[in-house]
């Protein structure tokens, strides 16, 4: 893998905006950068950017004391919680219609997009809270691999998390840094485990364990750390089946946890094992392949590498994110009275990266999954 380039996940390699409108109608807070304020400001001055019909009557920008650092105002919302910049009718968003994808606050241009930026280059991959990507996560014509280069993000100076030259590279253990090419050959195999389309996510869960607590015995003066993820062993791991939701919803709780306060949902728990057993479980067989990639895009492009104490972290973070989708899925089920199918499913990895991706704070959630280190 080359340095200095850009790469995705193939099956985010094409991502384009279909204009769902999840993401503008979601009641977020939108900071707007000073230069963005004054271009926006201006044209609405001028009459060339209007809000929405039903907004009309709101000023289009909250100007407060109190705005996140870097922020000159936020963008205003409906009663709904939608932008006032959002056309309800097509769903398309009034200022990157009007007057240009240049004049959108940083937040708007790159979601869903989630980036690291570290020596190796800019990698990127996506937020299933967009109804677009989730859905991408089911296609038919696209192996999961590792792309350079991929259209839909162009070189450019992607927001995200960033990786500068004094920062410390990933842990392999506590007491145990990787190199670049260790990690990425890390990185490459955590994708290479989850591009299996005929085991269950809990098997790559499990082999990822098995791989991680090997791959923490290597020391340096023998074989690099590359060549130590080349030789690590071939054969899967069969974990105990997952007929209730006990251990999920441990995890689930942990995540919770890491939510603030102001934002962590009130607890919904009733018949979720119940719904589980009877309307998930007997049909999870059937989605492998997009659980998998789910997985993928956990391992790919992961904060918690640089947030967590080591391998083991990282791989607590997927079996997090695979009980999350689980305790999600009994839950719509249950609402939805049916079991669990394509769209239920894809409903449930927007839960689940609404909650890691979009409430829970990453630090936080890296340090609880830290205790996989121990």
């Amino acid at each position: 893998m080359s340095s200095g380039g850009v790469f995705a996940l193939s099956i985010h390699a094409d991502y384009r905006c279909r204009h769902s409108g999840a993401c503008c109608s979601a009641d977020w807070d939108v900071p707007v950068e000073l230069p963005v304020y004054r271009t926006l400001q201006e044209a609405v001055e001028r009459g060339r950017l209007q809000p929405q019909a039903e907004a009309r009557h709101l000023a289009p920008f909250v100007v407060e004391p109190d705005l996140p650092e870097g922020a000159a105002a936020m963008l205003e919302r409906t009663a709904r919680g939608e932008c006032v910049f959002l056309d309800r009718g097509s769903k398309l968003c009034i200022v990157h219609r009007d007057i240009g994808e240049a004049a959108l606050p940083a937040t708007c241009r790159y979601f869903p997009r989630l980036a690291v930026r570290d020596n190796r280059g800019t990698f990127i991959t996506l937020s299933h809270f967009c109804p677009t990507a989730a859905s991408m996560l089911f296609r038919p014509d696209s192996p999961l691999s590792i792309v350079a280069g991929p259209p839909a993000f162009p070189p450019g100076d992607y927001d995200g998390l960033v990786v500068t030259g004094n920062d410390l590279p990933p842990l392999l253990c506590p007491t145990m840094l990787m190199d670049p090419s260790g990690y990425s050959a890390w990185e490459s195999h955590m994708v290479g485990r989850c591009s299996m389309t005929d085991c269950s996510p809990e098997t790559v869960v499990a082999t990822l364990e098995r791989d991680a607590r090997v791959l923490r015995t290597w020391r340096p003066g023998g074989q690099s750390l590359s060549e130590a993820v080349r030789n690590l062993p071939q054969g899967l791991v069969a974990p105990e089946p997952q007929r209730t939701l006990d251990a999920s919803l441990v995890l689930y709780a942990q995540a919770m946890q890491a939510i603030p306060d102001d934002l962590r949902p009130l607890p919904d728990e009733d018949g979720l094992d119940t719904a589980f057993f009877r309307l998930v479980n007997s049909r999870w067989s059937a989605f492998y392949t997009p659980l998998n990639r789910f997985l993928a895009t956990k391992a790919f492009a992961s904060w918690t590498a640089y947030q967590g104490r080591g391998v083991s972290t990282i791989v607590r973070g997927l079996d997090a994110a695979l009980a999350i989708v689980r305790v999600e899925s009994a839950r719509l089920c249950r609402d939805a009275g049916r079991e669990i199918d394509a769209e239920l499913l894809r409903d449930a990895f927007r839960c689940a990266d609404f909650i890691l991706n979009h409430l829970a704070v990453g630090e936080d959630l890296a340090e609880a999954w830290s205790s996989a280190e121990a």
